[in-house]
């Protein structure tokens, strides 16, 4: 009978593991399943807290809710009932010491129509006239490959790139957005634009779509998203979950796999699938030959931090949800979600509970990264206070710092995926790579890629 184990517990290893279990059951295909994880629990950077009332997520606060996968995996888990969706409301960009509202009928701050462009508050009327030009200039020269930023720019002009599609874009993607290929972000704007030859048109052409999605666009669960790793766990009934189990080395051994656990044990496996981030990954082989091949991938650094206060959300600007930090802002900042009023179920009294987010990017993390915690806690205490007029003191503060570990898509990403699947073709057969390092940040994309893997290893199993 042969061994699979999955390192790592994080969404992707949790889907290779369920989903392989499925087929392994429907084929009558034995085998040993190992599930090892260093974490207390599974979920790895998405795990939920609760406290006080309040219920905050360490990563992601949620999940893409209309990803095709995303909805296939709850209902085969028989989990609708506990699927809560966000409330819609408006976001804004804070610049000049103002919130201004994202236009409506935009789509990451692209305007879909002429009436969204002309509402805008964030750029001059100069720079709206520019836009308006972009159905007159064709498209010789941009495939889904080129930089979005440089895309964008071209077509639209920089002013509103720079004030309304910058910020938006960079806060969802985490990078530059002229280090970002078309394809990793936004493919459709190629689409769109060589098909109706305009970005705008197509996006109007599209509008219904759009607006359906951003419609409940987001789901978590009645008590976070830890739920939905608790679930998974529940029925996986034919696997060995260790947790707690940090793993040190993985070494090719007469034809299997020999893996080093931290505790001194060792374990044997036919197959293994490292569901990590990519450094955690250079570190476990520790292959000279692989190592320039692991260094082409990029990861940046966050620190987010949670506050919940003992006042009503209702304080908050109505129907607003949170605000992004533009250029010529005393916020210190690079975004803010007003989460009790975005996701409801996170306050059980009604109370605000706020998260702040300091990027890589932002000129003062150097700094931030090296504070304590109650000196962060001040730092977003002020700009809390500058944001929002609120002077109030925490009942609940939580810090999550990631550093290293928000994988970025640059421009080259795509190939330096391929050339390590090949190299690790060659050098350790039946040994997978897995996750949002390579192959997709979004959880559905994650999703994917654990059901693409369990497929693979069911039929080699079957053989």
């Amino acid at each position: 009978m042969k061994t699979v184990t999955v390192i790592g517990g994080g969404i992707t290893g949790l889907c290779t593991m369920y989903y392989l279990q499925k087929q392994l059951k429907e084929k009558n295909v034995p085998a040993r399943l190992i599930l090892l994880e260093k974490n207390p629990y599974l979920g790895g950077k998405m795990h939920t807290a609760r406290e006080n009332g309040f219920i905050m997520e360490t990563g992601a606060d949620s999940i893409v809710a209309r990803y095709p996968s995303v909805q296939e995996l709850i209902k085969e888990l028989d989990f609708e009932s506990e699927v809560v969706y966000n409330e819609t409301g408006i976001s804004y960009i804070h610049t000049n010491n103002e919130l201004h509202a994202i236009p409506k009928e935009s789509v990451f701050g692209i305007p879909m129509t002429e009436e969204s462009l002309k509402a805008s508050t964030l750029i001059s009327e100069e720079a709206k006239q520019r836009v308006l030009q972009e159905k007159d200039i064709p498209n010789t020269k941009f495939t889904k490959e080129s930089s979005i930023g440089e895309f964008l720019e071209y077509f639209l002009g920089k002013e509103i790139v720079e004030k309304q599609i910058a910020p938006v874009l960079a806060g969802v993607y985490s990078g530059d957005i002229y280090q970002l290929s078309i394809a990793s972000t936004l493919p459709y704007l190629v689409d769109y634009k060589n098909e109706y030859g305009s970005i705008m048109k197509g996006l109007e052409a599209n509008r219904e779509k759009f607006e359906r999605e951003a419609n409940k666009k987001f789901l978590s669960f009645k008590n976070g998203l830890s739920q939905l790793f608790e679930r998974m766990e529940e029925l996986l009934e034919d696997v060995e979950i260790y947790k707690n189990t940090e793993t040190v080395r993985v070494e090719k051994k007469d034809g299997r796999y020999e893996i080093a656990l931290a505790n001194g044990e060792k374990i044997e496996a036919d197959i293994v699938v490292l569901a990590l981030p990519n450094k955690v990954i250079k570190n476990l082989l520790n292959n000279e030959e692989l190592n320039p091949y692991f260094d082409q991938f990029k990861d940046a650094s966050v620190i987010t931090m949670y506050l919940g206060f003992d006042l009503p959300d209702s304080i908050l600007p109505q129907d607003g949800t949170g605000f992004i930090v533009s250029y010529n802002s005393d916020l210190t900042c690079n975004a803010s979600t007003w989460t009790s009023r975005k996701w409801k179920h996170t306050s059980k009294d009604g109370n605000l509970l706020v998260r702040v987010f300091y990027k890589e990017s932002n000129p003062r993390y150097p700094e931030l990264i090296k504070m304590s915690d109650e000196e962060l806690t001040k730092v977003a205490l002020n700009d809390i206070k500058l944001s929002l007029n609120i002077e109030a003191q925490p009942k609940v503060v939580k810090i999550t710092k990631w550093i290293e570990a928000m994988p970025t898509y640059d421009l080259a990403h795509h190939e330096a995926v391929q050339q390590v699947l090949t190299k690790l073709e060659e050098l350790y057969p039946n040994l997978f790579i897995a996750g949002c390092s390579y192959f997709g940040v979004g959880i559905g994309a994650c999703i994917d890629n654990g059901k693409e893997i369990a497929n693979k290893i069911a039929n080699m199993l079957e053989q």
